[in-house]
């Protein structure tokens, strides 16, 4: 069995069981589009550190929005509405750093009428991916007016919302802005959202992680070392020789893999039961 057809496989048989790993299941409790778009930007935000953390600080998140996420983000005012997200933390990100992201949600919405219209606005359908529209995504949602946050219209250089927006101008994989791009501009296969239909699939970028990154190692997809926009760019192109129209569709197998299985990277107890075993160097198949 090849690899196209293993990752087919475990993602058919699995999926519901490595979305309830997945913080992509916050935007599926939610029906309308507008509130799964904004919920799957601010779930692949915090989406760093452990599941078992990130699920809890996305509960906390969304308890504090009960009129649904669209209508908080369009209706935050920092003065009145601040005070909903104090004592929020995830990690190093706290409930200044999720207002101040609510705001610039906002301004992108109030300019584009959403986000994927101000997306849009820097991407070139004729790029080969999609690395030169999130820079400029990143420039512009970072160039925002923020001063009812900040008393200043640029934001400090040590804010934390500056996190959130990682860009690949920098040499960063982008892992979480490239896990939200995933969701939102590939179908709705019961996995991935299928809200923006004007990005097309074939350009996505794998949202690079440390299990993606390791993995894809093992499977001789990469023969870099650094995790950073160079490797995803690698990663990307070994899956797009499996399906050149939708490459990143196997990152969700790939990655639980890592995520649910528990593979660390070295020949364990865990290869015994691995898909990918006859053709991982771990596992001896390599």
């Amino acid at each position: 069995m090849d690899l196209r057809q293993i990752l087919e496989d475990v993602g058919a048989r699995r999926s519901a069981d490595f979305l309830a790993n997945d913080p992509l299941e916050f935007p599926r409790l939610f029906p309308r589009r507008d509130d799964r778009e904004v919920a799957a930007f601010l779930s692949a935000a915090l989406a760093y550190g452990r599941v078992s953390i990130i699920r809890a600080s996305l509960a906390d998140l969304f308890r504090r929005m009960p009129e649904g996420p669209a209508a908080f983000v369009r209706d935050f005012e920092p003065a009145r509405d601040g005070v909903r997200l104090a004592g929020f933390r995830h990690r190093f990100n706290s409930g200044e750093d999720l207002g101040c992201l609510c705001w610039l949600l906002q301004k992108m919405m109030a300019a584009e009428g959403s986000l994927e219209g101000f997306f849009l606005v820097g991407d070139d359908p004729a790029a080969s991916d999609i690395g030169p529209a999130l820079g400029s995504f990143c420039a512009r949602a970072l160039a925002l007016d923020v001063s009812p946050l900040y008393g200043a219209p640029l934001l400090p250089k040590g804010a934390g919302a500056r996190y959130f927006f990682s860009s690949p101008d920098g040499g960063s994989a982008c892992k979480r802005l490239c896990m939200f791009l995933r969701w939102v501009c590939r179908p709705d296969d019961g996995i991935d959202l299928g809200l923006w239909g004007r990005v097309d699939p074939a350009r996505l970028v794998i949202p690079l992680d440390t299990h993606t990154a390791r993995i894809s190692r093992l499977l001789g997809l990469t023969g870099r070392t650094t995790a950073g926009w160079k490797m995803a760019l690698e990663v990307t192109a070994a899956l797009r020789r499996l399906d050149p129209a939708d490459p990143i569709r196997f990152d969700f197998a790939l990655s639980h893999l890592g995520i649910s299985d528990g593979c660390s990277g070295a020949r364990g107890g865990a290869c015994q039961e691995c898909p990918l075993a006859p053709l991982c160097r771990a596992g001896g198949g390599k």
